[in-house]
């Protein structure tokens, strides 16, 4: 497999999970959420990602939103399951179900906490290829792996046989441009900013999109790089400045909410929208009053209407 087993392009946001008030699984509420997703002309979903809170989930509730998600799947709308874990046994078990569920691919961080050597990392990601036939995007969440890993290392596991993308979140700028420029032609690449310079970048040809958090802005998102295929760059500026208030706003540089948590603040504003995005799970708390009010001022800055809030 390389890049062109598959077709990913633009902004493909890691979504949500929704849970209930008591933490129950709401695939009822995940439909509604990749619909609006669809509606919108969002380029994919990735489910289970950090966004979707994998690590609060069981593995038969993660292969039961694989199965839920695989049904929004199309050409136009690819859905890729995040397999992070712990040990390669595990990402092996979850990417299978993955392929069993008829996913497009996985998406696969190294394992966090454990804070692997380059010789594991590869070890990991070489087990997880060999042992499944699915494409897989290698995730670089330093963040949340506390493991950043360079342009040689990501050279080496884009060799592996399933890899055919690459989503890179280092927060060093100059290691993701040298990253993107040797691994171009080889695997698609996600990470570009909705900025000036991510936007010359991709109308010079380079990178494939974003893999982002979320899609609370809907349409605005895709917009971005649709602009970008029509060359018209004032037009995906000025989209992608909407998206710059969100990330300046609710994120600090390296990605981490300002207040609260990342994904209470997504789905706050899910349910903002009227998307019945649910609640976070334990040990993750919903925002307070004043964060849910921090929120709402954002969207409600950039017009975006909002709907009072439900307790269900």
């Amino acid at each position: 497999m390389d890049r062109d087993t598959v077709t990913w392009r633009g902004y493909i946001p890691a979504v949500t999970t929704p849970f209930t008030r008591h933490g129950a699984l709401d695939t009822g509420a995940l439909h509604a959420q990749l619909a609006w997703l669809v509606d919108e002309g969002v380029h994919g979903a990735i489910l289970a990602g950090t966004s979707g809170e994998w690590f609060s989930m069981s593995a038969g509730e993660r292969a039961e939103l694989f199965t839920a998600g695989a049904r929004h799947r199309s050409a136009a709308f690819p859905v890729i399951g995040a397999c992070n874990a712990f040990t390669p046994g595990e990402a092996v078990a979850h990417a299978r179900a993955a392929q069993a569920a008829g996913l497009d691919g996985i998406l696969l961080t190294p394992p966090p906490y454990v804070v692997p050597n380059r010789a594991e990392i590869v070890a990991f990601y070489r087990a997880v290829s060999d042992a499944t036939d699915i494409p897989l995007t290698v995730y670089n969440w330093p963040r949340g792996c506390v493991v950043d890993m360079d342009t040689d290392l990501l050279s080496e596991l884009a060799d592996l046989e399933n890899v055919v993308a690459v989503k890179n979140s280092t927060g060093d700028f100059s290691r993701f441009l040298e990253a993107m420029y040797a691994l171009e032609g080889r695997v698609r690449y996600f990470g570009l900013p909705t900025d000036g310079l991510g936007a010359d970048l991709a109308l010079l040809g380079h990178g494939d999109g974003l893999m982002g958090t979320g899609g609370v802005l809907g349409r605005d998102h895709p917009g971005f790089w649709d602009a970008i295929d029509r060359g018209d760059r004032e037009r995906a500026l000025e989209l992608g400045r909407r998206d710059r208030v969100l990330m300046r706003e609710w994120f600090r540089p390296d990605y981490g909410a300002r207040f609260g948590n990342q994904q209470a603040v997504i789905k706050t504003a899910l349910r903002l929208r009227g998307v019945p995005a649910g609640f976070v799970r334990a040990p993750l708390l919903d925002l307070a009053p004043h964060e849910t009010a921090r929120v709402e001022a954002t969207l409600r800055g950039l017009g975006v209407e909002t709907v009072p809030l439900r307790d269900e």
